[in-house]
């Protein structure tokens, strides 16, 4: 998932991006309103974890300019604020979610994937030949066999098998799975698919993801 956090918490804010980075998600992190509003127009995003005591802009605010958002983007407010009332507001003004800090990071964590499975009626499993990825566990397997993937290599297959049959560039598989201050360039994307394929070809399937030179990578429908 590509994950927008907006919380001005010097170390909630931090401390969710680094969680939810090592799980293997591409996650910004916006201290104010303002900021969230200017990485909203920027990229698209899964999921957007909102704090309502903002500086400059606050949530209620950012969630009245969201209103009417096209792009399947889901809010999960996060807030100390406990009252009924304040959630009955924030889900009237559109936010899809209401959770109550301060919470367990397992349950934020199977929050987000619940909102990011709401939309679109998205496959429960993607499936090419005997490899099969379960995305809501985060699983990869050949046949019964376990797939061992990192995080990242996880989600650069997943990325793939998302859009089967369809060419993906260097360019679009980086933005997918890393954020907008990741200090790596596209070109880590190339060391991924070799850890990748060397993995996909202990497992019987060296040719799974083909290379289409000078436009990307695809797994053939």
């Amino acid at each position: 998932m590509r994950l927008l956090i907006v919380e001005d918490s010097p170390t909630l804010g931090p401390d969710l991006r680094t969680a939810l980075a090592r799980d293997g998600h591409a996650v910004d992190l916006a201290a104010d309103g303002e900021e969230a509003l200017r990485y909203l127009a920027a990229y698209r995003y899964d999921v957007v974890t909102l704090d309502l005591m903002l500086p400059r802009l606050d949530g209620w605010a950012v969630l009245r300019r969201l209103q009417g958002r096209e792009g399947g983007t889901r809010v999960l407010v996060l807030s100390a604020r406990d009252q009924v009332e304040d959630r009955v507001e924030a889900l009237n003004l559109g936010a899809d979610d209401y959770l109550v800090k301060p919470f367990a990071y397992a349950e934020l964590a199977a929050r987000l994937h619940a909102l990011a499975r709401r939309g679109d009626a998205p496959a429960p499993r993607l499936q090419a030949g005997p490899l099969v990825l379960e995305p809501h566990a985060r699983l990869a397997r050949v046949g019964e066999a376990a797939l061992p993937l990192s995080p990242k290599e996880y989600a650069l297959l997943e990325a793939l098998m998302s859009q089967r049959g369809k060419v993906l560039s260097r360019a679009a598989l980086f933005e997918s799975i890393y954020d907008a201050r990741s200090e790596a360039s596209d070109k880590v994307i190339e060391v991924l698919m070799s850890t990748l394929r060397g993995k996909l070809a202990q497992a019987g399937l060296p040719e799974l993801i083909e290379t289409r030179r000078g436009f990307g990578y695809v797994v053939a429908g």
